[in-house]
């Protein structure tokens, strides 16, 4: 009776972890002769284990990336691709991201800068962080609806809540002149206390061209914030896409 009460207790503190390890080791001989303190210690890791699951697992869920079992273990370092193991095992303990820094990913259409994006935002969650992935053109789209419902400071708040925004496929589409505005803004809001990776067919040398349009005041302060400084990733051979077809 006390036995089902402990773990009626136990389950109403969301101990499940625990719960589970302790019936094993009711019911397995192998656990008889472990002194009282090993028997805690494997609850405690079995607790543990399954909450940085749970964690894990939600942060991946919000997270959104369009390729969700990218990881920089299946990177591609064919030669033709551009792309330095040196460079990728430099950003795998993610210190950039708790350092705030900003990280360019450029190259034609399909030689993978999504995919390594993803890859990266998949090893922040591995480390703790927050990411979050969305394409730039669909966010803008969204932020100038939100200016007429009146959530624009709550969006770019919870934007603010990641540690890692991913931008894709900047320069894919036409930006106006309130999509300059509110491009400015998240990447203002994000300087020097966040990360932000941005992917792009453009190289960054067409970048204020293409953001100008008429306003090169605008792009000056986009790309002094998000270029200037950045790590800088250059893809290069045939689309992958092509190859893997």
């Amino acid at each position: 009776m006390l036995d089902n009460q402990t773990q009626e207790r136990m389950k109403s503190m969301r101990l499940l972890g625990m719960v589970e390890a302790y019936q094993e080791q009711k019911e397995s001989s192998i656990y008889a002769d472990m002194s009282f303190e090993e028997r805690m210690g494997m609850l405690i890791d079995r607790e543990h284990t399954r909450r940085e699951n749970n964690r894990y697992n939600t942060t991946l869920n919000k997270a959104k990336l369009k390729y969700r079992s990218a990881a920089l273990e299946d990177v591609d370092y064919s030669p033709e691709r551009g792309v330095k193991r040196n460079v990728i095992e430099g950003l795998r303990d993610c210190v950039w991201v708790e350092n705030n820094l900003n990280l360019v990913i450029t190259g034609a259409t399909g030689t993978g800068k999504t995919w390594l994006a993803c890859a990266l935002a998949h090893q922040a969650c591995r480390n703790g962080l927050k990411p979050f992935f969305q394409r730039l053109p669909i966010m803008l789209e969204e932020f100038k609806l939100s200016h007429a419902d009146g959530t624009f400071h709550k969006k770019l708040n919870d934007l603010n809540k990641f540690d890692l925004l991913i931008l894709d496929d900047l320069g894919i589409s036409q930006i106006d002149q309130q999509g300059r505005g509110d491009l400015l803004e998240i990447i203002d809001s994000r300087s020097d206390s966040k990360s932000t990776i941005i992917t792009s067919q453009l190289p960054v040398s067409k970048w204020h061209e293409y953001l100008s349009s008429g306003n090169p005041t605008a792009a000056d302060s986009i790309l002094d914030r998000i270029s200037n400084g950045s790590i800088r990733i250059e893809m290069t051979g045939e689309s992958m896409r092509k190859k893997k077809h």
